[in-house]
């Protein structure tokens, strides 16, 4: 049971990035998405969250407008479109899977609403 997050990379302000959550051993279908940043220096936050059958998403006021969440439960991903990125979005970005419905605490207990955790791909963005 694997989470696979990637995609990260460097990239000039104003520019896109994709990232990808890939799951092996197991189904992604069944499951809430959430994607997760961590700057430097700074704790962990909620970007944004998928639900199982996707036509739930939600996402931080930073990157709403700019980012969006689809998945691909034929390939068993989820993908993060990240547009118009800003300095401030330069983090190292989790996925995380979880029996949740993007609802009012997936942001403030992650720990509590997803059991499956991607080891992190970062993203800097230059200005």
């Amino acid at each position: 049971v694997q989470l696979q997050a990637s995609g990260g990379g460097s990239v000039q302000a104003g520019g896109p990035l994709k990232l990808s959550c890939a799951a092996s051993g197991f189904s992604l279908n069944y499951y809430g998405v959430g994607w997760f940043r961590q700057a430097p220096g700074k704790e962990r936050g909620a970007v944004s969250c998928i639900s199982s059958s996707g036509d739930y998403t939600e996402y931080a006021d930073s990157v709403k407008g700019r980012f969006t969440l689809s998945r691909d439960n034929a390939k068993n991903t989820v993908y993060l479109h990240m547009n118009s990125l800003k300095p401030e979005d330069t983090a190292i970005y989790y996925c995380a899977a979880g029996l949740t419905r993007c609802g009012s605490r997936w942001r403030s207990d992650p720990a509590s609403n997803f059991g499956s955790w991607g080891q992190g791909t970062l993203v800097t963005v230059s200005s």
